[in-house]
């Protein structure tokens, strides 16, 4: 079980849930879409320069949204923690990715108050829901420049907990458990040498499960789908934290995602715990 979180963290994180947990899908509520992006902008607008990454034509371009907070130490290379700010057609999207959302909003006032060792680039990206196209195009974009990441890491779907979790492949229940009750961290084999640290900071606040895959997780196309992707094709390492998404949560892409089916609890207590997990490097 996670410890239990301070209540104004889950406050905090309950106000952006409220404001970000709603129908906003590039083809289907343009205006949701819109009026989160604008709130975006003004939360991370307020701890410093906001780049509005700009990717696409025509009549539905995107924005990805970029905070570059500097760290103490400006000569090493960023970490980017990002979460997708789009949600699915004809649902509030809460914990896809609202959690994730709220959580990046809490990274990035924590850093901007207390910054950490190294730059750290927070990133909302647009139209994950659409093929990962925010993402696509800024790994394309920093490896077109050859810049240098620390990490990447993805927070996909941040705060649902159940009392039943289910697999991609037969087996793995005997390996990670089967109840839902903590948070995956799943990288390629290149990110496997920093992660059972990582890991060991998380599970102070939560329970966590590592799950390494070879090959880009071409082998497994479940692991694939969020923003990391493009960044592990790219030749980045990059990490995916999440909550296992439909293999545990049956709201998943339904208009039934909505805040009451959160565990804000559990979300506080994951916030906290990937803090802990990515600060120290």
């Amino acid at each position: 079980m996670p410890r239990s979180p301070d209540p104004e963290l889950q406050q905090r994180l309950l106000r952006d849930l409220k404001a970000v947990a709603r129908p906003r899908h590039a083809g289907w509520d343009r205006l949701g879409l819109l009026t989160v992006r604008s709130y975006l902008r003004e939360q991370l607008a307020a701890l410093g320069p906001l780049q509005e990454h700009q990717f696409g034509s025509g009549r539905d371009p995107g924005t990805n949204l970029i905070l570059r907070l500097p760290g103490q130490r400006g000569s090493l290379a960023p970490l980017l923690v990002a979460a997708h700010y789009d949600g699915p057609p004809n649902s509030a999207g809460a914990d896809d990715n609202a959690s994730g959302v709220a959580t990046l909003l809490e990274l990035a006032r924590g850093w901007a108050a207390e910054p950490p060792r190294r730059p750290v680039w927070l990133v909302a990206f647009d139209q994950e829901e659409l093929g990962l196209l925010g993402s696509r195009a800024l790994a394309a974009d920093l490896r077109a420049t050859n810049q240098r990441l620390r990490l990447m890491v993805s927070m996909e779907m941040l705060g649902y907990r159940a009392p039943i979790q289910s697999y991609p492949l037969a087996g793995m229940d005997a390996l990670y458990g089967r109840r839902g009750d903590f948070i995956a961290v799943v990288a390629t084999i290149a990110t496997a040498a920093q992660l059972p640290a990582m890991a060991w900071r998380m599970g102070g606040q939560v329970p966590t499960r590592l799950l390494p895959v070879p090959w880009r997780g071409r082998l497994l196309p479940e692991v694939r789908r969020s923003d990391h992707a493009p960044f592990w094709d790219a030749g980045y390492k990059a990490l995916m934290v999440t909550d296992t998404a439909y293999l545990r949560n049956p709201h998943y892409h339904k208009s039934s995602d909505t805040i009451a089916s959160l565990d804000l609890p559990f979300l506080a207590a994951v916030t906290e715990a990937i803090r802990s997990g990515l600060t120290p490097l």
